[in-house]
């Protein structure tokens, strides 16, 4: 079999197990970074999958990622929520770290909201912040670890999918109006994915800093590939958890679950109010 047929095979496989557990049909799939994952505690008429219960996934081994798919309502709208998200520093294909977007997909899902714990690069931010994702930097995927290599499925999205844009323009609007009517501060800029799972030396910091990026992680690009290659529309919020700072301290992901922890509550508000645009925009029926 074709590794296109395997992951055919395996979409199809995983949408058959959720559908013995709930027929649900997610309007906006949610995938939650480290210590971000309070947001789903409120999700209404919950129907919660543990990953070791769906044979096509895998198991998050990462501290922080509780590892669940949660289906049901948030803010008046049809969710499917990852708590807890795989990465390809774990020893994950990429094309395994991106199947639950896949599934999303084939569930009936056309947004996909995108969370992580990154590293501030920029100098005027501070630990805790938000930023919005107005683009990203995929190096592994510039580097040939890419969720698209191989052969291309027509049934999934086209061959060479336009990455321009990727963070949809409206769903940053609806971002910005939830940080201005909370008065939580939203920054905006530009995320990196490295591969990980070592945190970066300091002459890899001070290069991305020279290329313009605001915020680093290990996450995240390979989601929002293959959510563009499937023709979804894209919001990505990280958190910044440290300081990425080569003359600072170390950095560590106790730090991060901290962080995260004390983000939990302002992420909570922003991406519930996100919701809510995305609710009235459905019933206004644009």
């Amino acid at each position: 079999m074709c590794m296109h047929d395997d992951l055919m095979a395996s979409v199809t496989a995983t949408v058959d197990v959720i559908r013995t557990h709930t027929d649900r049909v997610p309007k906006v799939g949610i995938i939650l970074g480290s210590g971000l994952s309070q947001l789903v505690d409120h999700v209404d008429a919950a129907t919660v999958i543990p990953y070791d219960k769906i044979p096509s996934f895998p198991v998050s081994s990462v501290p922080g990622h509780k590892g669940e798919l949660v289906l049901g309502t948030l803010a008046g709208v049809s969710v499917l929520a990852m708590r807890g998200r795989f990465h390809f520093y774990e020893g994950y294909s990429m094309q395994q770290v991106t199947l639950p977007v896949r599934v999303m997909r084939a569930l009936g899902a056309d947004t996909l909201i995108v969370t992580n714990a990154a590293g501030g690069l920029n100098t005027a931010w501070n630990v805790g912040d938000l930023m919005l994702i107005r683009d990203h930097v995929f190096l592994p995927g510039m580097a040939g670890f890419h969720p698209l290599r191989g052969h291309n499925d027509d049934r999934f999205g086209p061959r060479f999918p336009a990455m321009l844009n990727a963070y949809d323009t409206q769903l940053q609007a609806f971002a910005r109006h939830a940080a201005q009517q909370s008065g939580a501060t939203l920054r905006e800029g530009i995320y990196a994915m490295l591969a990980g799972p070592a945190f970066e030396t300091g002459a890899e910091m001070r290069l991305l800093r020279a290329a313009g990026i605001d915020v680093v992680g290990m996450s995240t690009a390979p989601e929002v590939v293959v959510a563009r290659h499937g023709g979804m529309r894209v919001l990505g919020i990280s958190l910044v958890t440290n300081i990425a700072d080569p003359a600072g301290a170390p950095a560590n992901h106790e730090e991060v679950l901290e962080a995260g922890e004390a983000a939990k509550p302002v992420l909570s508000a922003l991406i519930t109010s996100v919701l809510q645009q995305i609710g009235a925009e459905v019933a206004n029926g644009t």
